[in-house]
């Protein structure tokens, strides 16, 4: 299991008549954090709007150049970048690469900080589509990446990659200036939306492999049980403050045009979290079901069944590059199959050499293996997929 090294935030909110007025950060620690390719992959892969049609062609290529770039390895080493070949690439793939690797490392290390548990739905998590979604959350302005439906209530998640230059992977003492703006926005998001849960998770990548800041709210029930057992350095007692701007009184939500005519509203009055999540997830869990329902109709290959289940898919070789280091499986199921989270994070955060780097999220599933042995059979893969249902 490749691991990050990550450095995780405490923050508290200020609030006053106007919402949020100030933030107050304090570092608790740093360490490393295991981190699964293939969870990674998973996440990157359906990270588009379920509204249009997925191309296949399209989603292969872009995880085959996410492959391309990252290092990883059956073993416990960092996760790693390479780093000469993304200096070397056009500003829009740098962007890309180290943005979709913000998306993967946000979700695989917070799976490893907390014991989450999905809600009722059996989604774990999803994109926030704000079109479909006016009257719930904003329709433009801050928008976070994900949305975390979990037993505790639902947590929004938002992930930011960039690549870091510096010897030193980690800013040093306070936060950066794009991070402070950053957590400005959201926490004036959270105060909009009802007091909603979120966090914020920065990925650098670099010569050093890839780091993670992640800034934690406190209060939040979805975000207790942080575990701080892999910390190895312990944080300052110094916090890092700031105020947040007077948001302007005036700030509206344009909603779409009806009869030729442009209407502006206030933002919606939201009765807090609860509300929310049931309200999101009712409007798109069927549109994540019918996505998944269209991509394993347009899967011509079927690797064979887990627990009666027909699964389609296929391998995809991270390749762009020249010669590949990984070739990942990318199955979807006909229907879902549940599987044990818990069981899933503790085996794969004790992933030995002879293990598979597989991960099942609802009805995508992931496999990835070194190309310099032979693809393992269907039968082992869905073996160890069942060791956790």
């Amino acid at each position: 299991m490749s691991t990050v090294r990550a450095r995780v935030w405490r923050f508290t909110i200020e609030k006053g008549k106007a919402g949020a007025e100030a933030v107050q950060a304090v570092e608790i620690g740093q360490g490393p954090l295991p981190v699964s390719l293939a969870a990674m992959v998973n996440i990157n892969a359906l990270a588009c709007d379920l509204r249009k049609t997925v191309d296949q062609r399209v989603r292969d290529y872009e995880i085959s150049l996410l492959l391309s770039y990252i290092i990883g390895g059956q073993g416990k080493g960092p996760l790693g970048v390479e780093c000469s070949a993304l200096d070397s690439s056009a500003g829009h793939i740098q962007r890309f690469v180290s943005e979709c690797t913000g998306l993967g490392v946000m979700t695989a290390a917070s799976e490893a900080l907390f014991d989450w548990k999905p809600g009722a739905s059996g989604l774990s998590s999803f994109d926030v589509l704000p079109g479909k979604l006016s009257g719930v959350y904003a329709k433009t302005g801050v928008r976070p990446d994900l949305l975390y439906d979990l037993a505790a209530g639902p947590v929004a998640g938002e992930a930011r990659g960039r690549r870091r230059r510096a010897k030193e992977m980690f800013p040093p003492g306070k936060g950066t200036p794009e991070q402070r703006k950053r957590l400005e926005k959201l926490a004036q998001w959270s105060v909009d939306h009802g007091d909603h849960a979120y966090f914020m998770s920065w990925v650098w990548l670099g010569a050093g492999g890839v780091y993670v800041d992640v800034f934690l709210p406190a209060g939040s029930a979805a975000l207790t049980g942080l575990k701080t057992g892999w910390i190895d350095v312990p944080g300052g007692p110094k916090p890092w403050q700031f105020r947040v701007p007077r948001p302007d009184p005036r700030r509206v939500v344009p909603v779409a045009p009806k009869q030729g005519h442009m209407v502006d509203l206030p933002r919606p009055e939201l009765s807090g979290e609860g509300a929310a999540s049931w309200e999101v997830i009712s409007r798109v869990g069927p549109e994540a079901e019918e996505a998944m329902d269209r991509a394993f109709s347009r899967e011509e290959h079927q690797l064979g069944t887990l627990d009666g289940v027909p699964v389609r898919g296929r391998w995809i070789r991270g390749d762009i590059l020249g010669e590949a280091r990984h070739e990942v499986l990318l199955g979807v199921l006909g229907e879902r199959v549940e599987v044990n989270r818990r069981a899933q994070r503790e085996r794969l955060a004790t992933l030995a050499g002879d293990r598979l780097d597989t991960f099942l999220d609802g009805r995508r599933l992931t496999a990835v293996r070194p190309v310099d042995g032979p693809r393992p059979s269907w039968d082992r893969i869905s073996a160890e997929l069942l060791e956790q249902t």
